[in-house]
């Protein structure tokens, strides 16, 4: 995923147009085309495998592959202190990429060690619990409103502890109102789907 992730990003970010709603459009247009080739997979396998395989497209919280726990842990671990290391960089890289690079921030290496690091994030999470679209982008949206500022040193605590709150609260609720009649990843991808249409419709108004 991270090799795949190099690539995308090169495509995206090597020429003069940086656009992180094409890099989003994009990852729709390939989580269809991921999800369709699936769906066709689906219909030419056993009706019982079937069962199985639709279970594990969405993710679930609730039954997370402890084998995977020591080593996801030290990926997270690991990115952690990288990301921290980083932490002085991240309001210059916010200023665009003239400003940062006039300020002496490597804005292209810089840029690729976060988006690194933002994969590596997503595969653990991925390989946790499964899929989730859009969660990152509500929690991180939610988190600038909620902060009140741009300063990341504020920002990452605030989006963390956002996130916890939508997982724990987002599974209290479906137990003990929905008795875990849809699943919390479908919610998500739902409110984080209109979250990302209002963002496109306001880029365009301004």
């Amino acid at each position: 995923m991270v090799a795949f992730s190099s690539l995308l990003y090169r495509w995206l970010f090597s020429g003069s147009s940086r656009s992180l709603h094409l890099l989003l459009l994009v990852g729709i247009v390939f989580g269809v085309l991921f999800r369709s080739l699936s769906g066709f997979m689906q219909r030419i396998i056993d009706p019982n495998e079937f069962v199985v395989l639709q279970d594990r497209l969405f993710a679930n919280f609730n039954s997370v592959d402890g084998n995977l726990l020591t080593v996801s842990s030290a990926a997270v671990a690991a990115v952690s202190v990288i990301g921290w290391r980083l932490m002085h960089t991240y309001d210059v890289l916010a200023l665009g990429r003239e400003t940062a690079v006039n300020l002496g921030v490597d804005h292209n290496r810089v840029t690729s060690v976060v988006l690194m690091l933002v994969a590596v994030l997503v595969s653990v999470s991925t390989a946790l619990v499964g899929p989730v679209t859009f969660f990152g982008l509500l929690v991180a949206n939610l988190a600038y409103q909620i902060a009140g500022t741009h300063k990341h040193r504020f920002i990452l605590p605030v989006a963390s502890l956002l996130a916890i709150i939508c997982i724990v609260g987002g599974q209290l609720v479906l137990e003990r109102i929905f008795a875990f009649d849809t699943a919390l990843s479908i919610v998500v991808e739902f409110v984080g789907g209109i979250v990302f249409l209002a963002l496109l419709i306001r880029g365009t108004a301004r």
